[in-house]
């Protein structure tokens, strides 16, 4: 059986924005549990050139969008990157896969020789929808999703694996 574009694309990003989504819910509960303020999570970092949890839960909501807008040919919604709560994170998370949901299925599949160009360090690259995709679209926002649950277990979130993989 074949692979579509679509389906290693949409369906993958919204699995990895649930991912997201829960392990924000359980570091909310965390705060509350330990009595700590949340803005303490929210701000955490693995290193100080690194983004904060609240930006990497940006980045990652940024990358779904950009990279179903590169496939697609859809232009993205812009948000503002000023989420400051948890409830906010949440609802940036919401609007990225009702983004996300909204993309037909025709919109993806058999683009995947359409040529691909963005702007990495000030450097023009072009390449395939599928190269894209599967070098750059998707291992970017697993990037983002994997740091926010490595900051969160840094923090001393109870995480496990099978909280990354939800499965």
């Amino acid at each position: 059986m074949s692979l579509f574009l679509y389906q290693v694309s949409i369906p993958m990003l919204i699995h990895g924005l649930d991912t997201l989504s829960t392990l924000l819910e359980k570091a909310e509960q965390h705060a509350a549990q330990h009595q700590l303020d949340p803005n303490e999570l929210l701000t955490a970092r693995l290193y100080e050139d690194m983004y904060a949890l609240s930006g990497q839960v940006q980045r990652a909501s940024d990358t779904a969008k950009a990279t179903v807008s590169r496939l697609s040919g859809v232009a993205a919604p812009a948000f503002a990157d000023d989420e400051a709560s948890f409830d906010d994170l949440q609802a940036r998370i919401n609007k990225t896969i009702v983004f996300l949901e909204s993309i037909p299925t025709d919109a993806i599949d058999g683009q995947e020789e359409r040529a691909v160009t963005m702007k990495l360090r000030g450097e023009e690259r072009t390449m395939t929808a599928q190269h894209y995709l599967t070098t750059f679209g998707l291992p970017n926002f697993f990037f983002h999703v994997t740091t926010a649950y490595g900051i969160l277990r840094h923090k001393g979130v109870k995480l496990g694996k099978m909280d990354f993989l939800a499965l």
